[in-house]
């Protein structure tokens, strides 16, 4: 099970306590814990299923082509014997250019993935896969870890060490000394130093990393098209990924969008993790569009002003990505602020959500 659903296994009920809380009856006679006389699975969520499935078949568009770079990329290593130093003096320019590649490919597979994430995350017949692509921690975490290893053609077994956007990301910048390759400077302009971006991964675990990415990514596709969403779904994931803002906000603030140079993260160097959020909200509130119709059957009002707040949370974190964007520097102490107002309105959100869906006679999972 997914690391978030075991945090939210323990948040909701709490987060249905403050749902039943903030919402009382509607005026219309109708009490708040009775269940509502529809069916809750009336509504037609084909069009989450769709959106699934459009941002599974990019994403395994995109891990491919990131393992067609990887591969060119070890070819040309395994011509000069791995020898990085003369790797790069021979053939520098085709170096850089495969390293960039390789750079703007996990750019683009990126927002594939987080725009999605509400729904693998949220939903527990996908969440593994949000381990293992994006959420999971290396083995010195063990209650998170990834549930995999990688195996490299050299022969070397790199245990659990990391979700596969991690292991992308920070190869391709070369922000994980473990994954860069030895003995050599990666100066790949040529400029006499070593700027950030500038990066030699480890040819044998970046090929490895970039193949196993591309199955598993070509595997949550499979799984998604397997998958027949429920209302219970829509309503978990909607309770589990929205009230997360504390945690992205968090390693924003620890990231080189704050932190600079100082930053503890090695990840979140291609995109602000303000953009991850807006992206996260807005399959969140596809998913909420969905499910509006159900809610507004038990509470008309309540179901639009859900809606609204929903809405203006997703604002809220494209206003602070365009700031951003735009040369605003934000400090570690907006980020903490930021956060926790953000934190405050998606519980909210959440609260609303578990009540209705109580109303509705849907039982969360956990």
């Amino acid at each position: 099970m997914s690391s978030r659903l075991r945090s939210a296994g323990l948040a909701l009920a709490a987060v249905a306590a403050l749902g039943a809380a903030g919402c009382g009856g509607n005026g219309d006679g109708k009490s708040a814990t009775q269940p509502a006389a529809t069916t809750a699975s009336a509504a037609d969520l084909g069009a989450i299923k769709q959106y699934l499935l459009d941002h599974t078949e990019q994403l395994g568009a995109d891990a491919g082509a990131i393992r067609e770079d990887a591969e060119a990329y070890y070819a040309l290593a395994e011509k000069a014997d791995f020898d990085y130093a003369r790797l790069l003096a021979d053939r520098r320019r085709e170096v850089r250019d495969l390293v960039e590649q390789l750079q703007d490919g996990f750019a683009k597979a990126n927002p594939a993935y987080e725009q999605m994430e509400g729904v693998v995350a949220g939903v527990p017949q996908l969440a593994d896969f949000d381990v293992i692509i994006d959420a999971g921690g290396d083995a010195s975490d063990p209650e998170n870890a990834v549930p995999f290893s990688i195996k490299t053609p050299d022969g070397r077994t790199f245990k659990q060490p990391g979700n596969f956007n991690y292991l992308i990301e920070t190869s391709a910048f070369g922000t994980e000394p473990k994954f860069a390759a030895k003995g050599v400077e990666p100066d790949l302009d040529g400029d006499g130093k070593v700027e950030f971006g500038e990066a030699m991964p480890d040819a044998n675990f970046l090929v490895a990393a970039a193949r196993d990415f591309e199955t598993n990514a070509k595997e949550l596709d499979a799984a998604a098209r397997k998958w027949a969403p429920t209302q219970q779904d829509a309503f978990t994931a909607l309770v589990v990924m929205t009230p997360t803002m504390s945690e992205y906000f968090e390693a924003w603030k620890n990231s080189r969008f704050i932190a600079g140079s100082k930053a503890k993260e090695k990840a979140f160097v291609v995109a602000s993790r303000l953009q991850d959020i807006a992206d996260i909200l807005g399959g969140l509130n596809l998913v909420y569009a969905n499910v509006q119709q159900s809610i507004a059957k038990v509470d008309d009002a309540q179901a639009s002003q859900t809606g609204t707040s929903l809405k203006k949370l997703q604002g809220f974190a494209e206003q602070l990505r365009d700031e951003e964007a735009g040369g605003k520097r934000f400090t570690a102490q907006d980020a903490d602020t930021l956060g926790s107002e953000a934190q405050d309105q998606a519980e909210a959100i959440a609260g609303q959500v578990s009540q209705a869906a109580g109303r509705l006679g849907i039982q969360l999972e956990d």
